[in-house]
């Protein structure tokens, strides 16, 4: 009599352990497909295309705000092409003609600098969103884990556990699907602050743009550009990183060792994280941008 009542009792605690862990995992595995394909469609976007309100708010505010201190920029740096011109050609002793018609250029190359500079910034970002585009449709059909063969494998593997290693499983589990939901919303930060940070560089456009078409000067236009190209390919960056770790997650064998497998998600996730973090400092850094 007793004994049945035990078993029953065992089986019930090994079916509500059992339940525990699965639904954990499931959470846990959805919430980890969930944000590596978010990481895919985000950093695939341009900045009109993220968020056209704000994109229009930093339009208007380049526009309105910034364009007249470009302006300004500019009235200073041909002043100081100009009394560089002269001075170079003996204080007007050496007059070329040529050197006019190079000045009257470097005039409007600067105005046109200054009022296109969106379009030629939207441009760079237009072929990141390219780049990013063609590694999506290699990466994007590998970024997912198969949750049904994960969970068939580790019932299989629950089903001669005893009552203590379940429980030990299910504690691990919820704290691992805990550390998951951490490591996504760290991944939403990622996401958004580097599309704040390509808002943030963009409202400011003009005004190293103004100074390109100067020698000396332009060193901050320049400087500008590449970080302009390293913003856009950091996206790409981040793409491998998301196929990188499906690569990894791929490979781990629940059969094997359940708690190993389980906690190899979790570091391979934690890896992911860090990794997305260093993207910045990886394309600035291949750009020389500073």
């Amino acid at each position: 009599m007793f004994d049945g009542i035990f078993e029953a009792i065992e089986e019930w605690m090994r079916d509500l352990l059992s339940g525990m862990v699965t639904s954990n995992l499931t959470t846990m595995f959805a919430d980890v497909n969930e944000k590596t394909g978010e990481i895919a469609a985000q950093v695939g976007q341009t900045p009109q295309g993220w968020n056209g309100s704000i994109f229009s708010l930093i339009q208007n505010l380049s526009n309105s705000v910034i364009v007249p201190v470009a302006g300004m920029i500019i009235t200073f740096v041909l002043c100081y092409e100009l009394i560089s011109m002269i001075v170079e050609k003996n204080n007007m002793q050496e007059v070329d003609t040529w050197m006019f018609f190079k000045y009257f250029f470097k005039m409007w190359v600067a105005v046109y600098l200054v009022t296109h500079t969106f379009e030629i910034a939207m441009a760079v970002f237009d072929v990141g969103q390219h780049v990013v585009s063609s590694a999506g449709g290699v990466i994007s059909s590998q970024t997912s884990i198969n949750v049904d063969s994960m969970l068939a494998a580790m019932e299989t593997a629950m089903e001669s556990m005893e009552i203590g290693e379940l429980i030990v499983l299910a504690l691990e589990t919820l704290l691992v699907s805990l550390c998951m939901k951490i490591m996504s919303v760290l991944v939403t930060v990622i996401l958004y602050g580097r599309m704040i940070e390509i808002y943030l560089y963009t409202s400011v456009a003009p005004i190293p743009f103004a100074t390109m078409s100067n020698r000396e000067w332009g060193q901050v236009g320049n400087n500008y550009f590449r970080g302009l190209l390293a913003l856009g390919f950091q996206g790409f960056f981040m793409m491998v990183c998301v196929g990188i770790y499906s690569v990894l997650v791929s490979t781990i064998e629940i059969s094997d060792n359940m708690h190993s497998a389980l906690f190899g998600v979790a570091a391979y996730t934690v890896i992911l994280c860090f990794s997305l973090m260093k993207t910045g400092n990886l394309s600035k850094s291949i750009f020389n941008a500073h």
